[in-house]
């Protein structure tokens, strides 16, 4: 059975797909945490995972929000009405969303348009 809600990840012209990388750094619970989302969201829509996310004021962004021992944030956009892109992952040290992050983010999907949405 296909999936309604599809997830796609970023990937440089190089063929590095970061949010992946950042991912497969984190502990087995909290990469847990972070696909029970994504399975939520490829299942149900956005709506289903609507407590652990967040839009980014003043951006085309949002995040998820994973807590635990590490605070997870991933950084997606949505793409169209079923899918999402996942951009950036970083661990938040800090109450509000660094800049960096949401530059590197931003970075990333105005390159991804670029190069994809066509």
């Amino acid at each position: 059975m296909k999936t309604p809600y599809r997830i796609f990840y970023y990937t440089s012209t190089k063929g590095i797909i970061p949010a992946k990388k950042f991912l497969d750094s984190l502990e087995k619970s909290t990469k847990v945490k972070v696909f029970r989302i994504f399975q939520f969201y490829q299942s149900y829509g956005l709506t289903s995972i609507i407590p652990h996310t967040k839009k980014l004021k003043g951006y085309p962004l949002w995040e998820i929000r994973i807590r635990g021992k590490d605070n997870v944030r991933i950084i997606y956009a949505v793409y169209t009405k079923s899918s999402i892109i996942v951009l950036h992952g970083f661990l938040k040290k800090t109450q509000k969303t660094p800049q960096k992050n949401i530059s590197i983010a931003l970075e990333r999907y105005k390159d991804w348009k670029k190069r994809f949405d066509k």
